[in-house]
């Protein structure tokens, strides 16, 4: 990322901001959050990402060179500082599991069957069983913790002979409020970083591509989308395959670790209105 340069903020880029604000402010309000509760949560990311990404010389930043780098006062920046962590690495973290769990059952050959995925016996001596998948990918949580969570998401049924069968709705994840906020984050945090990092680079380093159509009728849009449902799923469920196998592969390689996401997104919206005798171009 290219963070040298001007950092005088455009009319532009606040026109910019201001649209990609719009949906996150919406959201803000439905889930109750109020615009002073956001002020202050905004202080302290500024005070955060100053810390991370503008060190000089690898050292680590003094209150006034934060205060002046984002604008935050002294007095919050030692507040932030102070303060522990507010219990989110610990949802992040249950989160993540849950769904390493669901994608090696999805794609490890021990838990599959063709391309679909196995019922498994809770405990087994003779057979691919449920706990020495997750104890496989964790050994910090116990194996029951992680059935009674998938339960309590309706991602796994518990048949007859405590044989465990993933539910069809696992391909597309947890309804649980709290799991969906945590990948809410993620998905569009990582879509976002792909976009800056893009977007402040002079070599855009990310893959980052889409197609787009306006004054489409609603039946034609059905169509693109119900093509787009199927041909992203089929990807995607490649994607996690090959990663599974890549990743026990390289599991005793030690050249360095790193994790990447890949997300596929589809939205619609009635067309603007647009002045008379103007019609909207597209793409």
């Amino acid at each position: 990322m290219n963070i040298g340069g001007n950092h005088t903020p455009s009319d532009a880029f606040l026109r910019v901001l201001r649209g990609l604000l719009r949906p996150l402010v919406r959201t803000m309000i439905a889930r109750g959050l109020t615009a002073p509760v956001v002020y202050g949560l905004l202080k302290r990311v500024f005070v955060e990402v100053a810390e991370d990404s503008f060190q000089l010389d690898g050292k680590p930043l003094t209150d006034s060179r934060v205060a002046m780098l984002t604008g935050v006062h002294r007095k919050d920046i030692r507040t932030f500082r102070s303060q522990q962590d507010d219990g989110a690495a610990h949802a992040r973290r249950k989160s993540a599991l849950l769904a390493t769990v669901v994608g090696q059952w999805m794609s490890h050959p021990d838990y599959t069957e063709g391309d679909a995925p196995r019922a498994l016996p809770r405990v087994s001596d003779s057979a691919p069983d449920f706990e020495t998948l997750v104890q496989s990918l964790s050994k910090d949580v116990r194996p029951r913790t992680v059935l009674d969570e998938l339960r309590n998401a309706g991602l796994v049924v518990v048949e007859e002979g405590d044989m465990l069968r993933l539910k069809p709705q696992a391909v597309v994840g947890t309804s649980e409020a709290s799991d969906k906020e945590v990948f809410f984050g993620a998905n569009v945090g990582d879509h976002i970083a792909a976009a800056a990092e893009n977007l402040l680079s002079d070599a855009p380093p990310f893959f980052e591509r889409s197609v787009f159509y306006n004054q489409m009728t609603p039946d034609a849009i059905d169509v693109i989308e119900a093509s787009a449902r199927e041909q992203a799923q089929s990807m995607l469920e490649d994607l996690n395959r090959q990663s599974s196998a890549l990743h026990r592969e390289g599991k005793d390689d030690d050249t360095g670790r790193q994790r990447y996401r890949v997300g596929v997104y589809f939205y619609r919206e009635d067309a603007a209105e647009q002045p008379e005798g103007k019609e909207q171009d597209a793409p």
